[in-house]
Formats: C-alpha cells, structure tokens, sequence
C-alpha cells in the first residue's frame, strides 16, 4: 500500500515538472522573438534617431555627476576638521630631573614639570596678571598688611585625598624652615600663617600691594609628608613618585642612556578643578643640551620645545615645525658691582654707560625688544621714563680719565653659557676695550657652582645676567640694599637709603597713582647712579608640530612656564566632525 502510494506521488511531480520545462521553452521562444521584433529589427530605427539618444545619454550622464558633486560638496561644506581628545604630547626641556618635588626645582625641565603637575594658589592668567588658581579668592584689607585666602570647594589630589587648609599651612612652613633650601623662602619670609573660619589669613611683616604674586608655589600633600623630617624631605619617595594636583598626574620615568638625560610620562588627571585634560598623556623629555632638542626636533622624536633661540630656526629645516615668539616678562641686564674698588665711583659707572654703544651691543640680538630701564611698560601703565644719556665715547673716555683711572685698568666681566650672554659678552668687552680698560672676560656655565662662586660673593665688576621681574613691577629683590650680598638679588650691591624708602612705599601702597608716582622718581635715581645697564627683553621662542594645538599666539607670558596656562585644552588629536547646518 505505502509502495503504491509512493509511485503514485512520483508520477504527479514528474508531471509537474514536464509541465514546468514547457512553459520555461515556451518563455525562452517568445524572449528571443520579442528581442528579434523589437531590438534586432528595428536596428535601422535606432540609426535614424541617433541624436536624439546620444542627447538623452549625455543628459543622463550630466545629471549623475552632478549629483555626485552635490553630495561630495555638501559633505565638505558641513564637515570642519577639528581637534579632539586623545594623544600624547611630548615636550624637549633642557637640564637634568633631580627632584619631582616642586619646591626644589631649579632646572627648566623641573620647572616644567613642577607647573604640569602641581597646583598653587595664584597663577598667571592669559593676560599676564595674576588670578586666583586653587584659591577662590584672594582679597587684602585696606593696609596691605593682612591676606585672606578662600579655598575652592571639592579639590582633591590625584590619590583621591581632598586638598585642604592642611596642605597650605604645611607647605609655607615648610618653605619657611631654614633646613629646606627653596627658591620660595624669600617671597614668605617673615609671614604668619593661621586659618580663621575656614580661611587662611596671611599677615606680613610689611605692607605689599602685590602679595598675590606671592601664593604661585606650589602645594605638597600634608597627609604623605606631614611625618617626613625636612631635612629628610628632597631624599624622600615623593621625589621620585608625587601625589600631585595639577592638570596631570605622575606615571612614571624612563632614564636614557647613563648621562641624566631622562623622559618622565604623565596621565590627564580627572580630579583637575580645570577638568581633565584633553591630551591622554604628556611626556616632558629632559635633555642635557641644545643640540640634542634640535636633533629630536628634526626627527619628530619630540611634539615641541621652549628651549631653542630663534637663531636655531635654520638648523631645523622642516615643514612640519612652526615657530612662534612670545615677550616674557623677564630682562637682561649689564649689572655694574658698585662695591667693587672699581665700580664704586659713580662718576666712573656714568661714564660707562655714555661710552656704550647699545645699538651695537644689540646687534646680534635679532628680534629680541630693547629694554632700558627696570619696569615695562606692560608691567604698570603712566610712569614717566627718564631720558638716558646719549652714547659719546669720547666724553666717556675723559669722564674716565677725570675719575682718576689710569690706563689699562682691569675691569671683571662675567657672564653665564647660556643664549646670547656669550655674544653680549664678546661685544661689550670690545667697547670696554675701547674705552681703556683691560677686561678679564669669563664665560661660566649656569648652575649652583656659578651662584655660589660668583654670584653671592659679587666676584666680577659687570655681570650681563637675566632676571625675572615679574608680573608686577616690584624693585625690592634686586634694587633694595637689604637685598645685597648673600643669597640676595641684589646683584648690584646697590645702596641708596632714599631709594630704599621709595622701593617699600611703592611695594606697601595700595593706591596705584601712590605707585606710579614713586615708581617714576626711582626711574630718575636709577638712571643716575648707574647699578645697571637694560640690554633686552627676553622672548620666549616655541617650536612646535603643525598638526597638534598649543597655546594661543594673544597669550602674554610672564615667565616661560606660564606657556602651560590653559594646557587642558591643548591637543595632540585630530578628526573630521560634521557640523549642523
């Protein structure tokens, strides 16, 4: 039975499918006809009408391209190349990472360093003044005398930890004791600390109407060092391995080669007050000489550099490397040791200045601004700047003679290797010649060894040196007589009790036309008595990659760190995004 009905159900399909084949021929027949009739057939039509088809093809064709165009140019026209998060931007500085502890950096590659990872109180905005950073506010009462400083809510360290009055108080007192060797001491020397309903308040020894460029150190984690000796404090872990609470935290160092030179690589910090960075990780590279930045500069080995002159443009030929300038707030000056047998004639230092020919001294400068006296003009607006001598060599030479200096007189002139002090130097010691001096010329290297055998012992007649003078003008460090000698800025040895008044009435009044008035009568004295010679203005010269975003060229800088300002919207990344339309 299940056999029957198995043959039965094989007929059935077999008949469909021969019932299938015939329509499929029947099909077959009549395409092949139809295409006879209608194609084949009527060849001799499509001749006549040729035009008209080759009109409509072209037609055809136009109308697609433009499409395509439209579509290609709408693309472009709503799509904007732009930077986006992600990356890694590696800078070249120049000197050796002894230390991650900010208090003790010295060299420009610890400097960096200090300014990326560390916050302070203060800092230098965009357009060069100082405004609160980690401080909400910071406001002085009517004397200038007493500070109050407010915290921003929810700041934290990159270990999680809130930042708090804690950290300050710790911090100043740790720059205050002698034990620790900071540049910071001398900016809180003398100054009480205390918090008061949840503010800190700083009282000083003296009124100071600039006090807030006072807070820019940076601030340590009282919950890490608080137990650690002072003494004990640079040898400590932190050195190598800080907490920090800048824009980017510590991740970890890499040593090159046996010499010092070293790469020390950061991570975007999320706990930021800025917010976290846009750049995933920053990497400063610390080289030990200029060279060596201008070779990684030409390889690519290297994003960026602040550390070259602007004469080092042609040693590095590449169309992927722009260059920018930016004034720092910062001077070169011939510095004229008047407590020395030579230079303690005042008549002898005015003859000097007559006798030399600043043009030519600057000559070899390039773009670099002059600078005459101690304040810019960006620094304080409305003083009045007193005429300098005019350059006469040979009145010069008989003032010489009339101060009873005999010819051939030796004359000490030193400089630092660095930039172009050695050039300054071969050029001044060719006028002084000129003058009648025999010159003792010595170029030494930058470092602790040159402070401490030179500088603090005032060894030389003229030092050329270069200065930081700040956001505000304040004459105190480098012109005030307590200042001379030691440890002090007063490279001059420059004493004049009169003018000593006139530096701490400017510095405590907080009436600026009070200020300007007395900044203008130190002008006239300083013009007379001769403790310096402006020579320039430094600029701070930036090579970097084309294709990454630092910062903007309307920025003004004070000192060169202050090229980090905004560093959470620097970008290493770029992407194509549509915009609305």
């Amino acid at each position: 039975m299940a056999i029957r009905r198995r043959k039965s159900g094989q007929k059935r399909i077999e008949k469909h499918f021969l019932r299938f084949r015939r329509k499929v021929s029947k099909a077959g027949d009549n395409s092949v006809e139809h295409i006879q009739e209608n194609l084949v057939e009527r060849i001799d039509n499509a001749r006549k009408v040729r035009l008209l088809i080759l009109e409509w093809m072209l037609l055809v064709t136009a109308i697609i391209a433009l499409a395509v165009t439209q579509t290609f140019w709408y693309r472009e026209s709503y799509a904007v190349e732009s930077f986006t998060g992600g990356g890694t931007y590696t800078e070249a500085t120049l000197g050796k990472v002894n230390s991650l502890n900010p208090l003790f950096a010295t060299t420009s590659s610890e400097k960096s360093l200090s300014r990326l990872m560390f916050g302070t109180l203060t800092a230098t905005d965009y357009s060069g003044h100082t405004s609160p950073s980690l401080a909400e506010s910071v406001t002085a009462d009517e004397t200038g005398k007493v500070w109050t400083v407010k915290l921003r809510s929810n700041l934290k360290w990159s270990d999680g930890e809130p930042i708090t009055n804690k950290d300050i108080i710790y911090t100043v007192h740790t720059i205050q004791d002698p034990k620790v060797n900071t540049a910071y001491s001398s900016s809180l020397s003398g100054v009480k600390l205390e918090e008061s309903d949840g503010n800190l308040i700083f009282k000083l020894p003296t009124a100071y109407a600039s006090f807030a460029t006072s807070l820019t150190f940076p601030i340590l984690p009282e919950h890490i060092l608080k137990d650690v000796p002072s003494d004990k404090l640079l040898e400590n872990a932190f050195s190598t391995s800080p907490v920090t609470s800048g824009a980017f935290t510590y991740n970890a160092s890499q040593a090159v080669g046996t010499e010092g030179e070293k790469v020390v690589y950061m991570n975007a910090n999320p706990a930021n007050y800025q917010g976290k960075p846009l750049l995933d990780s920053f990497a400063i590279h610390a080289y030990l000489s200029a060279n060596d930045i201008k070779t990684a500069m030409q390889s690519g080995a290297v994003t960026a550099t602040a550390e070259l002159d602007a004469t080092d443009d042609d040693d590095i030929s590449s169309n992927s490397i722009i260059k920018k300038q930016a004034a720092l707030n910062s001077g070169v000056y011939a510095f004229i040791n008047t407590t020395s047998p030579l230079m303690n004639n005042v008549n002898l230092r005015r003859a000097i200045q007559k006798g030399i020919d600043l043009k030519s001294l600057r000559a070899p400068l390039g773009d670099e601004m002059p600078l005459d006296y101690p304040i810019l003009d960006t620094q304080i607006s409305g003083l009045s700047y007193p005429a300098l001598p005019e350059y006469d060599p040979n009145s010069a030479k008989q003032m010489i003679s009339e101060a009873g200096l005999s010819e051939g007189a030796e004359l000490n002139l030193v400089t630092v290797n660095t930039g172009y002090l050695p050039t300054l130097a071969d050029n001044l010691e060719l006028q002084l010649t000129g003058l009648g001096f025999k010159v003792n010329k010595r170029i030494a290297e930058p470092g602790q060894d040159f402070l401490i055998n030179v500088v603090r012992p005032r060894s030389y007649d003229i030092l050329i040196y270069e200065i930081d003078l700040g956001a505000n003008p304040d004459l105190f460090p480098y012109y005030h007589s307590s200042q001379s000698g030691g440890s002090g800025l007063n490279l001059s040895n420059y004493n004049n009790k009169l003018l000593d008044a006139l530096i701490l009435g400017a510095r405590g009044s907080m009436n600026p036309e009070i200020r300007t008035t007395r900044y203008d009568t130190f002008l006239k004295y300083w013009v007379e008595d001769v403790p310096a010679i402006g020579i320039y203005q430094v600029d701070m010269t930036y090579f970097y990659n084309k294709n990454v975003r630092t910062f903007p060229d309307d920025y003004r800088l004070v000192s060169a760190t202050d090229r980090f300002n905004g560093v959470e919207s620097w970008a290493a990344v770029r992407a194509i995004k549509n915009r609305t339309p």
